[in-house]
């Protein structure tokens, strides 16, 4: 058993429990590797700046943290199950490069406080890349609204046809949702923007740190005050996130499941195209919408890795427990997860085929009783509740035509309104969300 690991007691650990208590977590750290590293250059910079630090050290340790990131980006870094993790990795590499430097790397930081700040930096980062990728999809979600405005087709409540609506309605109602998403990013990132580096073990540390020069440094708007709060937040902020993801996630399965109906011979209303769907070994007409089944299945799966999350975070007194190292693969696939369904659900829309004949056959009299009701409010002087009866009683005894029909029925004004409020509002968000990622990485891509 190697003695290099940080948190080496100078004593023999069992092999059988060595390897359970690593796990994969020296493979799971190749996503957090770059993270640590500008946690790193940060606070080595502090220690420097608040004479913790010789000069010399410091630009030593800088330099060989850059030649470490240029290892990392050419992927040929390589974390070992010995080392079990990404920080050890990183000072054992610094000792090869800076002999004498690299023993005082780890001078007022604990693990703790070391991985916090590095997922806290891989969230913030992960909010941006998410949020990007979301606005892409809700533009084109309102472009395809634009487009299919006036495309009418039934639209339904409890499965069965309610009022009429339009194509158009129906995928603005995605675009919308996306845009709400957006508006919960900014309050989300607010959450998680606070650095946790200089905390310790969860207790503060007997040395003159500068902890609000590292969260400059590290593009955070504040530090994370109370120690063991630090410690306690460890989860928390895993949770929020995974929340929201699992929040867009509910938008996308509405919209496959919505497709996934209206796309059977039953209904007829679209069609995907036959790229985007599979055959049966059994059944050679047969054209499957796996690619919407998985989508609802994987969707499925960003609830369970949330729920993986609660469970292992609930429960835990104050401070750090192992048991947190557990919640990396969660949330680590769950931020895979929602960018891959929003790039395939943003393959799949601008393919899809709609029939508008076939809609507007589906358009029966019965969708239009709502509208007769109230035109007999407008034009009869009746109350509501009195045409309400009137043209209930009509429907239940066959009336088959009221005065509005599929031929004559006009979409309002303001839909075509809130096509352009919701892309106007979409610009701005993702203007934003570019701005603050862009100075993000700007400031981070300073460190080294």
């Amino acid at each position: 058993m190697s003695d290099g690991q940080l948190w080496s007691k100078q004593l023999p650990l069992d092999r059988l429990v060595h390897g359970f208590t690593v796990g994969n977590d020296h493979v799971l750290d190749l996503q957090l590797v770059g993270w640590d590293l500008l946690g790193t250059a940060a606070h080595v910079r502090m220690l420097g700046r608040q004479g913790l630090m010789p000069a010399a050290d410091v630009d030593c340790i800088i330099a060989g943290l850059s030649q470490i990131r240029q290892q990392v980006d050419a992927g040929t870094f390589v974390i070992t199950a010995e080392q079990e993790d990404c920080h050890t990795a990183i000072e054992q590499a610094l000792r090869g490069i800076c002999p004498a430097a690299a023993g005082n790397v780890h001078l007022g930081r604990s693990r703790n406080d070391q991985v916090l700040t590095a997922l806290r930096l891989y969230m913030k980062h992960a909010v941006f890349s998410i949020s990007r990728h979301v606005a892409i999809l809700a533009k084109e979600f309102n472009s395809q609204a634009a487009s299919h405005m006036e495309m009418l087709m039934p639209g339904y409540t409890h499965l069965r046809r309610a009022m009429p609506s339009t194509v158009g309605r129906w995928l603005l109602a995605f675009s919308a949702g996306l845009l709400e998403e957006l508006h919960a990013a900014s309050g989300l990132l607010r959450r998680i923007d606070s650095c946790p580096l200089g905390s310790g073990a969860g207790f503060g540390l007997p040395l003159p740190l500068d902890r609000k020069y590292t969260a400059e440094l590290l593009g955070f708007s504040r530090v994370q005050l109370s120690e063991i709060d630090c410690a306690n937040s460890r989860g928390r902020h895993e949770i929020a996130l995974a929340g929201w993801i699992c929040s867009i996630g509910n938008q996308l399965e509405k919209f496959v499941w919505d497709l996934s109906l209206y796309s059977t011979e039953e209904y007829g209303f679209v069609n995907l195209p036959d790229q985007f769907t599979t055959g049966s070994s059994i059944m050679p007409q047969k054209r499957n919408p796996d690619v919407l089944e998985l989508m609802r299945g994987r969707i499925a799966q960003l609830r369970a890795w949330r729920n993986e999350l609660e469970q292992v975070h609930s429960g835990l007194p104050s401070s750090y427990h192992r048991d947190y190292q557990l919640l990396k693969p969660a949330l680590f696939a769950s931020v895979s997860g929602i960018l891959e369904l929003l790039a395939i659900c943003r393959h799949i829309l601008p393919g899809l085929e709609f029939h508008r004949e076939r809609m507007l056959s589906a358009c029966t009299s019965e969708l239009f009783a709502t509208e007769e009701a109230y035109r007999r409010v407008r034009q009869d002087g009746l109350a509501f509740r009195d045409a309400y009866k009137q043209v209930g009683i009509e429907v239940v005894g066959g009336k088959t035509g009221f005065s509005v029909d599929a031929a004559s029925w006009q979409i309002p004004d303001d839909w075509q309104i809130d096509v352009e409020t919701i892309a106007s509002e979409i610009t701005v968000l993702a203007s934003g969300n570019a701005e603050l990622s862009a100075n993000f990485m700007k400031q981070l891509d300073s460190l080294l």
